[in-house]
């Protein structure tokens, strides 16, 4: 059996067990006309009972008893759309979602311009995450009434990436700039033709992808054979060239040597998208 212990507003609910374990539990109007002492049904289908390390649990309780039940309702409805199609996501999202609406709400309703750079980018590495967070948006138009920008969409699939349950410790947004900044240095160089619409493109991006979340987690290549950097060096220069700049960039940005193995890669796949 679990008691209310404290009701944090007509959506949320600290609770408490017979062994003292305390757990926040969300559920549309589980608070509503509540008191504390009152059981709460630990199987009730509408209901979301979340288990957080004890810091974030006051963060939590902290942060919801600030803010509108609505927005808890609809991060609700946001990880249920995710859960749907296939992405499993920590409990923390509740915290970090629910305080990002209603920071993006806000910000919107006092004329503040909301902007993400990074848009095409997280759609493309992110589909599904993206897909969430376009459907997000349309949930807040319709129960809010706040037009919100596409670029929206993004920050909150930012969110459920980081979320992911068995995630490596790699921040999503550092993924998606670096991707960004090597489209960008492979793109100036003119030794390859990147269109967001091409399947090409797509391919690039998902390799820039793989690299950048290696690179972030320690994983990157260590291979001492050269054969594929020397072969390449000699079939497709322009490329290699390209590849270089990306190498210097990294070594001057994060202060990090790529190995030639994964210079070729970048290589063999900035080959595939010349205009040559």
């Amino acid at each position: 059996m679990q008691t209310i212990k404290k009701v944090l507003n007509s959506s949320v609910v600290l609770v408490e067990d017979e062994r003292g374990v305390e757990r926040v539990v969300l559920g549309k109007g589980i608070g509503f006309g509540q008191k504390p002492g009152a059981p709460v049904q630990a199987d009730a289908v509408d209901q979301v009972f979340v288990s957080l390390p004890d810091a974030d649990q006051r963060n939590l309780v902290e942060l919801l008893a600030q803010i509108p039940a609505e927005f808890v309702d609809i991060t609700r409805s946001i990880v249920a759309d995710a859960t749907a199609n296939g992405l499993e996501l920590d409990p923390h999202v509740y915290l970090t979602l629910t305080d990002h609406l209603n920071f993006a709400v806000e910000r919107q309703r006092r004329g503040m311009k909301i902007v993400n750079r990074l848009v095409w980018e997280v759609k493309t590495v992110y589909p599904a995450q993206y897909a969430v967070g376009m459907r997000a948006v349309d949930t807040l138009r319709e129960r809010l009434g706040v037009e919100l920008p596409d670029e929206e969409a993004a920050n909150i699939a930012f969110h459920l990436v980081n979320a992911a349950v068995g995630k490596a410790g790699v921040d999503s947004m550092q993924v998606v700039q670096l991707i960004s900044r090597i489209a960008q240095i492979v793109s100036h160089t003119g030794a390859a033709q990147l269109s967001r619409d091409d399947l090409h493109t797509s391919r690039f991006v998902a390799h820039l992808q793989y690299f950048a979340e290696r690179f972030f987690d320690g994983k990157l290549s260590t291979s001492d054979d050269d054969f594929l950097f020397t072969t390449l060096s000699e079939r497709y220069p322009k490329a290699v060239d390209s590849a270089e700049r990306v190498r210097s960039f990294v070594q001057k940005e994060y202060e990090v040597a790529l190995p030639n193995e994964e210079v070729a890669y970048l290589a063999l796949h900035i080959a595939r998208n010349s205009p040559e």
